[in-house]
């Protein structure tokens, strides 16, 4: 780790066995990006691969942290190690000292220990990770007229809010195959269940017969996004907008469709956010894909 501006500062790693550390976690991201990650313990707690390091004071609060977690994916059809780091953030007033850069450092020697192929973020400051040898990728939707003809099955809403609802959710999301071959994640559990809390509008609905879950939204115009599905086998697109018994004028879907049995048109993603890998050039998808919103980290 390089020297950082540590004074009156304790450096911690792999602290979430401790409560009071992981609510100074908490507190920290709440007052830096205004979200409530403490809503994870009531969908069975923060990701059990987490690794996080961070800067402490005396009096328990997190002053900087980041957390690597595993995020194993599939990648061009090919299964690859790789790692995420999310949660980085340092308290403005403690700034320009260092910090940033030393959790950052012990971060990715702990990914490279653990042997991660890759290791993958998504910032709207993409210049401050290049110095650490990550690279942008570019991101698309797909975007086209709704295929016609599906054959509909029996849908149910389901709710996070609901124990049983969860129950099954989190089965389907610990076998779910993935929903692409361009690239994918093979596991994301706790951010898909943290995502379907935050996501306005958002819509779960299980296939019954196909035993798939499709996360989606739909406006006034007859505009309706996928934006992910948890199955074992993937329903084609068809199939699903006839289950959900959705009259779509046009269809978006927030991943490559490849599974799906439709072709959208690729249309590069303009938001803020922008997906980094640090890895090997080979292992950047060979056609347009997107990280799927419920899987944002």
């Amino acid at each position: 780790m390089i020297a950082a501006d540590k004074a009156g500062l304790v450096f911690r790693a792999h602290y979430f066995d401790d409560r009071a550390a992981w609510q100074g976690l908490c507190d920290l991201l709440q007052d830096i990006f205004e979200i409530d990650v403490s809503g994870m313990d009531r969908l069975g707690g923060p990701d059990p691969t987490s690794a996080p390091f961070g800067f402490f004071d005396a009096d328990g609060t997190c002053i900087a942290n980041i957390t690597a977690f595993a995020m194993p994916l599939v990648i061009d059809g090919v299964f690859v190690r790789a790692a995420g780091l999310q949660s980085g953030a340092v308290r403005p007033g403690h700034r320009g000292r260092g910090l940033y850069r030393a959790v950052m450092e012990a971060a990715l020697n702990h990914c490279d220990a653990e042997g991660f192929e890759a290791v993958l973020l998504l910032t709207d400051t993409p210049a401050l990770y290049e110095k650490h040898g990550f690279r942008p990728l570019s991101q698309h939707r797909f975007a086209g007229t709704p295929p016609v003809g599906g054959q509909a099955s029996a849908a149910r809403r389901l709710q996070v809010g609901n124990e049983a609802d969860l129950t099954l959710l989190s089965r389907l999301l610990d076998g779910r195959a993935p929903v692409s071959d361009r690239f994918a994640p093979l596991r994301q559990k706790e951010m898909f269940l943290f995502n379907a809390s935050l996501i306005p509008d958002l819509k779960l609905d299980l296939l019954e017969e196909a035993g798939a879950v499709v996360a989606w939204q739909a406006d006034d115009d007859g505009d309706v996004d996928i934006l992910d599905i948890v199955g074992t086998r993937m329903p084609a697109l068809a199939d699903i907008l006839a289950s959900l018994a959705v009259a779509a004028q046009r269809v978006t879907v927030h991943f490559a469709p490849d599974h799906l049995a439709w072709n959208g048109e690729a249309l590069a993603d303009d938001g803020e956010m922008v997906l980094m890998l640090r890895g090997p050039d080979g292992l950047r998808p060979a056609l347009p894909f997107a990280l799927p919103p419920m899987a944002e980290f």
